[in-house]
């Protein structure tokens, strides 16, 4: 018999510091199973796809308190719609993507939080920068005068052990506190992002303020 999703938040919430803010992964997930997530007190709810957003975000208008992330790849030409369905973008991954919504976001009067996606180790898998690259363009994005640029979000490469995936984590730790250590008129390095259902305790023990959980919290999705 398997848990109930309010048993799954119930456990997970108690193995998370309360620094570490807990996002619901909803990508194929009915807003019937986010309902229970929101009555067992989930706030944060994250898509990585805009037009499944758009269609749940309509069905559960009733529940305005909603934080909602974006987390998967955003092609430029998505850019305005992410920014007015979403508070939070995660995976900012390249300087053409952060200067496009930098600008919509002007002419939207908006100031989305945003992270900057990084990719720790090579993966062809992946989008984001590598680290020389992010390092070489924070004068650029310390521009986007209209992005509260928060902190990192990654992702390890699959199949990596768990000492490994902990050294990816520890990695864009140390890599946000040489980003904060510069002083940065607009960019900080409050948020790391990182940690999935597989690998999320490691995450939160090498410095995670963001954990995103699907199938934990609503199991293996079809």
């Amino acid at each position: 018999m398997s848990n109930s999703i309010t048993d799954n938040v119930t456990q997970i919430q108690a193995s998370l510091p309360s620094t570490v803010r807990l996002i619901a992964v909803t990508k194929r997930v009915s807003t019937d199973l986010m309902r229970e997530a929101y009555a067992a007190g989930l706030r944060d709810f994250a898509e990585s796809r805009i037009q499944e957003a758009a269609s749940k975000q309509a069905e559960l208008q009733d529940l305005p308190d909603i934080t909602w992330h974006f987390i998967g790849h955003l092609q430029t030409n998505k850019a305005k719609k992410a920014l007015e369905l979403f508070s939070w973008i995660h995976s900012v991954d390249s300087l053409p993507l952060a200067q496009r919504l930098n600008t919509l976001a002007q002419e939207l009067d908006l100031s989305p939080n945003v992270c900057l996606q990084i990719k720790i180790l090579p993966d062809p898998n992946k989008s984001g920068w590598m680290i020389p690259e992010l390092l070489a363009d924070l004068e650029a994005l310390n521009q986007c005068q209209n992005l509260q640029i928060q902190g990192l979000m990654t992702i390890p490469p699959l199949d990596l052990k768990d000492e490994e995936i902990l050294s990816v984590f520890h990695r864009t730790y140390e890599l946000a506190q040489t980003i904060q250590g510069q002083n940065w008129s607009n960019i900080t390095m409050q948020q790391l992002s990182m940690g999935m259902s597989g690998d999320y305790l490691l995450a939160v023990a090498a410095g995670a303020t963001m954990v995103r959980l699907g199938t934990i919290l609503f199991g293996q999705r079809s």
